[in-house]
């Protein structure tokens, strides 16, 4: 790989792992249309590393108050502060774990363009309607057990290529009456055990591999996807209100369109 590759895998990871477009959609579409060979597994590996870092630093300062909230429920057994939020993000993690580690082979025969292309039209338009019809006046700190469950759910379809994680965790939250930023919020910390997962899905891929690992390009990988990841966040939530889902749906209708034109 040379650096303009890195460059672009990278960027290209950063940015689409927290946007409602699919991150593992354009990891495939991209080399496709440069003509790139695969870039590795221990390369998906290190942009995760990178994504996952960004989502830790920017949330920062409220992981241990909400680590000191969920230690408290444990002790007293019922909910405290803001601990709903961390049980919301392990619950809502199982769902896409059993079916990533039951199915994993069923949906790596879904990496296909028109598979990507149809889901993200469909996917696109669901979150068009979610977001012109929730009604969008809940916080993350008002989640419930139930509304976890489903999100967790609709986090599980995303393993299908062209669905979107994000997309489809703030489509569902959307829906149940949060806000834009507050699904968003919640879409984001649920990704951190969903990212250690995948990571370490990947890595041992890797360790079983006879792939090389060229640790300069690794180096790069993580610190590039990392800061694209960072400035994401940042200004995907600070936008959120004044822009709504609008450019993100339009993006993805007009993507779904042109794949469907260049690969039916």
């Amino acid at each position: 790989m040379d650096f303009i590759q890195i460059f672009i895998l990278a960027v290209v990871q950063g940015l689409t792992e927290f946007l409602p477009i699919s991150s593992s959609a354009h990891l495939i579409l991209v080399p496709h249309f440069f003509g790139w060979q695969d870039q590795g597994t221990a390369f998906d590996v290190a942009v995760h590393v990178g994504t996952l870092s960004a989502v830790l630093w920017y949330f920062r300062h409220e992981l241990i108050p909400l680590y000191q909230d969920w230690q408290t429920s444990l002790v007293k057994r019922e909910t405290v502060g803001d601990s709903m939020i961390v049980w919301g993000v392990l619950i809502g993690t199982i769902p896409v774990g059993l079916t990533g580690l039951f199915l994993n082979g069923m949906i790596h025969d879904l990496r296909s363009p028109i598979i990507i292309a149809t889901t993200t039209i469909v996917f696109g338009l669901l979150l068009w309607y979610s977001d012109i019809h929730g009604s969008k006046h809940k916080s993350e700190h008002l989640l419930t057990m139930k509304h976890v469950i489903i999100i967790g759910i609709a986090q599980a379809i995303a393993l299908i290529p062209g669905t979107s994680r994000s997309g489809v965790t703030i489509t569902a939250a959307l829906l149940l009456g949060y806000s834009r930023k507050g699904a968003a919020r919640f879409s984001f910390l649920l990704s951190i055990p969903v990212i250690i997962l995948a990571g370490g899905l990947e890595t041992l891929n890797l360790v079983q591999s006879p792939e090389i690992i060229n640790w300069s390009t690794l180096f790069f990988g993580i610190i590039l996807s990392a800061i694209s990841a960072y400035f994401c966040i940042v200004y995907f939530i600070r936008l959120l209100d004044k822009i709504g889902m609008q450019p993100f749906i339009i993006y993805r209708l007009v993507l779904g369109i042109v794949l469907l034109w260049l690969f039916i």
